[in-house]
């Protein structure tokens, strides 16, 4: 594989920008390779070369000799030379002064060298700053550890009050090398230097003073994300809680700086091989220079980014190394094969099983189909009267089944498109690293789910017919009863098979959801909110399961649709998933307080009224409801379109370079953003079919609504790609790479200073 793919490969996605322009760097070569072949033939580099070393005497094997040749050759032929200008914040740039004559080198090598002085500012530039960053954090993290292992004292050793009682703890713990117990004082983790200045800084004092005086100026952060947390802030207005000392807020503690070492660990990995990647980038480039222009330049200039700060700064390597350390002796109990599998969690690696599965479960799925399809022909039960009822009542049962076996296949779909536009979804979503499922998961999953459906439905139905008369008829009612206990069963199983960290993932996800507004509101949560937003008609469905199987009207010639209370319900369940993303967005306002989720929240708060008004409408197919329907539905189509392209997608930007879009796109081909913006007004504008009532012959009853949940489900598909398109493109904008996890700790006298 040539290196320009490889390196396209290796860069952080969220970096893209910050990476040395390679493929840029490499047309002006082109340019240059252009401006030599239009001077005429000249005699190959190889050749000439060839002839110069015959002619040359022969050097020896003197070492010493050798070099002292070589350093005059350079000397003699010397093409560049690189000057450092030094600003007023300590930091260097490169200035490169081409020194051959424009008429024999051209203008693209002094173009080529002015490109590669930007490109090394700019990576030093953004190297710089992110080890600043991380430097930083080092430093936060030094004081969290330091209040933790006071906090372990603490607790384990309650005794332990003054400095004498731990001091003869210390002793005695460090002849049993036990970490918990080590002074907190005298423990930098993440600094081998300064130990007096960040022993100031602490405010301790190794001789002097009690190093669980630290505790007297923590707090925990109340990071208000689950219920109580959020309540308790309401009621206290604080964020922080006072230290009760207990071990479970001991264990509360550990479990966040665990997470944050682990995701500080992963952004110095990064850093390291973004220094790497780019060193490497520079010395290709240079290499191609040489070979293109017939010049020897390389060593030269690659000694200037040697000397650079990404080339000489190993700031980097020494905190990788006290964050191993330190992550092994406080949270691995010293264990460094434990430690680092939890620093280092392994790469999820693709398994043919899955591809096979996939393929098998694939050609069965289409193999009932088409039995099914056979059978409704061959005894035309479509046409009998003693089973149309019952057809009708068995269709919402699995039904349910097919709208999310169509979302499913849609989110899979997205996973192999992000994966083809580097989108970088487990970093938006959250995933945790290793854990997040390919598209062959996906679809593996909804292809099983598929040929259950349908191989459940097909028994089903068969026995329905063959056994009408039989006194096990009532039993084989409970057949989709219990297709639906088993998935639930699946789904909530706790044992670690079947993708367990992603069932629970969606799990919790749908929890957050379902209880909005007293969770801090993640992009998983809010995502996923709108994914309910379009299967309304699959959550009708299970409200058709409650009412069919609650009521026992399996038993009974009676529809669900005939009693009040189902078409009460039958309001409310639409209204839900609208609900809870108004109240995501109300969450969201008071604590970003942006203007902008408040007109977010109107917008499902419209769509709500348009849902009531539509719904009461089909119940009554009364005139007034059908225009009241008709206004509403059309005022929530154009504002949600609005918000769709505009504030979703980030198109029809004004001043974009790319008319009508935005400037930063993923997908290459231009023209499939222009298709994707008439198909969601399109399938937007479907939606009025359920008000205006056009006549299709080819469908009736509830295959009507089934087809645009359907088609809903499909318009929500595309929306997540961009959705998602987007909001990696702002992650890219900002750099954000990594999760910003909340610290346990607060040292709330320093921010009383900071204040005054």
């Amino acid at each position: 594989m040539k290196f320009g793919k490889e390196f396209k490969k290796q860069k952080v996605p969220e970096w893209i920008e910050a990476y040395v322009d390679y493929n840029g760097l490499k047309r002006v070569l082109q340019e240059l390779r252009e401006f030599k072949q239009s001077k005429g033939p000249s005699t190959p580099a190889k050749t000439s070369q060839q002839k110069s070393l015959l002619l040359r005497p022969f050097s020896g094997l003197d070492v010493r000799k050798s070099f002292d040749e070589t350093k005059e050759d350079d000397i003699e032929n010397q093409v560049i030379a690189v000057e450092t200008v030094h600003k007023d914040d300590n930091r260097e740039e490169y200035s490169t002064n081409f020194l051959m004559p424009p008429q024999e080198g051209g203008q693209s090598e002094i173009t080529f060298f002015e490109r590669l002085d930007e490109e090394l500012n700019k990576v030093n530039t953004f190297y710089r700053d992110k080890v600043e960053e991380v430097i930083e954090e080092a430093a936060s993290l030094n004081k969290q550890m330091n209040a933790l292992i006071a906090l372990r004292i603490k607790v384990e050793r309650p005794d332990s009050s003054n400095s004498r009682s731990h001091r003869n703890v210390s002793k005695d713990s460090s002849s049993t090398e036990s970490p918990e117990v080590n002074s907190p004082s005298r423990i930098d983790p993440l600094e081998n230097r300064h130990t007096d200045s960040n022993a100031k800084v602490n405010g301790t004092n190794n001789h002097e003073q009690d190093p669980l005086d630290i505790l007297d100026r923590v707090r925990m952060n109340n990071t208000l994300e689950d219920p109580m947390s959020t309540i308790r802030s309401v009621l206290n207005d604080s964020k922080d809680k006072d230290l009760r000392f207990k071990k479970a807020e001991l264990e509360e503690a550990e479990g966040r700086l665990k997470v944050v070492f682990v995701e500080f660990y992963r952004k110095l990995h990064l850093l390291k091989h973004f220094s790497y990647v780019n060193l490497l980038a520079f010395s290709k480039i240079l290499k191609k220079y040489e070979k293109v222009a017939e010049r020897k330049a390389a060593r030269s200039y690659m000694k200037t980014v040697d000397d650079s700060y990404i080339g000489s700064c190993d700031e980097v390597n020494h905190l990788l190394d006290r964050v191993e350390g330190t992550f092994i002796k406080y949270f691995a109990n010293s264990n460094r094969r434990e430690g680092m599998k939890l620093l280092r969690p392994k790469r999820k690696r693709e398994q043919h099983r899955v591809t096979f599965f996939s393929g098998f479960f694939s050609g069965c799925s289409i193999a009932l189909l088409i039995a099914i399809i056979l059978l409704i022909q061959a005894r035309k039960l479509m046409s009998k009267e003693e089973h149309t009822m019952y057809m009708e009542n068995v269709f919402p049962l699995y039904s349910l089944y097919a709208y999310i076996i169509l979302h499913v296949l849609m989110y899979a779909a997205n996973i192999y498109f992000w994966r083809r536009c580097r989108i970088n979804y487990p970093f938006i979503f959250g995933f945790k690293q290793g854990t997040e499922l390919s598209h062959y998961d996906v679809f593996l999953i909804s292809t099983g789910l598929a040929v259950l459906t349908l191989g459940t439905f097909l028994v089903h139905v068969h026995m329905k017919v063959d056994y009408i008369e039989s006194v096990y008829t009532k039993y084989v009612e409970l057949v989709p009863l219990g297709l639906l206990i088993s998935i639930l069963a699946l789904f909530f199983c706790p044992f670690n098979i079947l993708y367990k960290s992603s069932r629970f993932f969606l799990i919790r996800t749908l929890f957050r959801c379902i209880c909005a507004p007293l969770y801090k509101v993640q992009l998983a949560d809010f995502f996923f909110a709108d994914q309910l937003c379009s299967q309304i008609q699959a959550i009708r469905c299970l409200e058709f399961y409650i009412c069919y199987y609650g009521l026992a009207l399996y038993q009974k010639e009676q529809k669900c649709h005939t009693l009040d209370l189902y078409n009460v319900f039958y309001i409310i369940v639409a209204v839900i998933p609208y609900w809870l993303r108004f109240l995501q967005c109300v969450r969201r306002f008071f604590e970003e307080n942006d203007w902008m989720q408040l007109l977010n929240g109107s917008r499902y708060f419209l769509t709500i009224i348009a849902v009531v008004v539509r719904t009461a409408f089909e119940l009554k197919m009364d005139t007034t409801w059908k225009v009241l329907a008709l206004v509403c539905s059309i005022a929530a189509i154009c504002f949600n379109l609005y918000w769709d392209i505009v504030m979703d997608w980030g198109l029809l930007q004004r001043n974009s370079k790319h008319r009508f879009l935005r400037d930063k796109l993923s997908v290459s081909r231009r023209s499939v953003y222009f298709v994707v913006m008439v198909l969601d007004v399109i399938l937007r504008l479907a939606w009025l079919q359920l008000v205006l009532k056009f006549n299709i012959r080819a469908l009736k009853g509830t295959a009507i609504s089934s087809l645009f949940s359907c088609l809903e489900i499909f318009r929500r598909g595309v929306w997540m790609f961009f959705r998602l398109e987007n909001e990696h493109l702002n992650n890219v904008g900002k750099y954000r790479a990594f999760k910003s996890v909340p610290l346990p700790f607060s040292y709330y006298e320093e921010d009383d200073d900071k204040d005054d």
